[in-house]
């Protein structure tokens, strides 16, 4: 008999509650974080021989808690925020939240989703996706950067500065200017000092970069020779999804990642549309990919063209080349994870498929399609989408 051991998890604190299969209620408590309160919560835990930690947000708020359950022998599976807010309301009736509510909502959804993720701390993922993460805060501060010094430059230079600006373009403007008032001083001032800010941030992202590129090409992956996709891309798509062949075919993947579109069919009138709901990061990476190739002479905007002839507007025409890109990159995922099963631990196969963008010849058949049906028999090997 499994014990399914639910946690709402916070930073100082987490809250648990064990069920059995029927749904009782067989111990709870609510436990600090630090080394005492969690030994005493595993403790609690491991009176249940046969047991599954089920964390809230193990890519999140959870995280923390999640690995170091794994690093402890444990078995933990990942439990969405969204699932456990659509149990707690039907658990309660009203939605009230709390945190043994939480915590109960959150082993309620675990005990009725059979197939939800089982966490697996690999410190190579781990890596990826911190330093992914910090990538994005180094695009993010560099976005801030730039705003601030279009804003200043606005009020020093008739007409301000172009969109697209660099650090060494913003000294260039601002080298013959002469302030002539005490406000005109300190906006130059403020000027130079966002100008050196914006160094200081191409140079770490450069470095981060790098960085990145060495650790995606260390694990074997070849995502980077897809158009559109770059050492942070690659580093999201490696970290978020982990082990790709946890999904049965690429309809389930499109799905994880939010490219699959929802059906909304109602009567005769047959229709979809678009999901907001999957992974969002990854959506993410797929969606700046997407509009990498349809600036560029690729097969990927050949299939944008061809979907815009067939009488489909712009963003029906993205969605499905998204769609049609999260096949490339599954599929290219599947090889690389197999390589790297051929090469051995460490090993490198050097192996790389063909399949550099979409396929040129554009067709229907799988950007259309909503979301997959009910599990019916497993298909770990699907043809490669180009």
């Amino acid at each position: 008999m499994t014990v399914i051991i639910g946690m709402d998890p916070h930073k100082r604190s987490a809250t648990i509650e064990a069920l059995d299969p029927t749904g009782k209620v067989l111990a709870t408590g609510r436990y600090t974080t630090d080394n005492a309160g969690y030994a005493e919560m595993l403790t609690a835990g491991r009176q249940f021989p046969d047991r599954v930690w089920a964390v809230e947000g193990c890519n999140g708020i959870g995280r923390h808690l999640a690995h170091r359950l794994v690093h402890d022998g444990e078995a933990v599976i990942d439990v969405p925020a969204k699932l456990s807010a659509q149990v707690r309301v039907f658990a309660t009736g009203n939605g009230r939240k709390t945190d043994p509510v939480d915590a109960h909502s959150v082993a309620l959804a675990a005990l009725h989703a059979p197939n939800l993720r089982r966490v697996e701390a690999d410190p190579e993922l781990v890596a990826l996706g911190m330093l992914a993460d910090r990538r994005d805060e180094l695009g993010r501060s560099r976005t801030e950067t730039v705003c601030r010094l279009h804003r200043l430059l606005l009020e020093l230079i008739p007409g301000g500065a172009k969109t697209f600006l660099s650090a060494r373009q913003a000294r260039e403007l601002i080298a013959p200017i002469t302030p002539s008032d005490a406000a005109a001083r300190v906006r130059l001032r403020l000027v130079v000092e966002l100008t050196e800010d914006l160094e200081t941030i191409d140079r770490k992202t450069k470095a981060a970069d790098k960085e990145l590129r060495q650790l995606v090409t260390e694990r074997g992956s070849t995502l980077m020779e897809l158009h559109g996709i770059g050492p942070s891309s690659a580093a999201r798509l490696l970290a978020d999804t982990g082990d790709i062949r946890r999904f049965r075919d690429r309809d389930r993947f499109a799905s994880w990642n939010g490219t699959a579109p929802l059906d909304a069919s109602s009567g005769d009138q047959q229709r979809h549309r678009l999901s907001r709901a999957g992974n969002r990061k990854v959506n993410r990476v797929l969606h700046i990919m997407a509009i990498v190739q349809l600036r560029n002479r690729t097969p990927g905007r050949v299939y944008y063209d061809g979907r815009r002839a067939g009488g489909k507007t712009s963003m029906e025409a993205v969605r499905a080349l998204k769609r049609r890109l999260s096949n490339v990159i599954y599929a290219r995922m599947l090889a690389d994870q197999r390589c790297r099963e051929l090469a051995g631990p460490g090993g490198q196969s050097g192996t790389t498929l063909h399949s550099s963008a979409t396929g040129s010849n554009p067709h229907t058949d799988p950007s259309d399609k909503p979301h997959p049906g009910p599990n019916k028999q497993a298909n770990p090997t699907p043809t490669p989408a180009s």
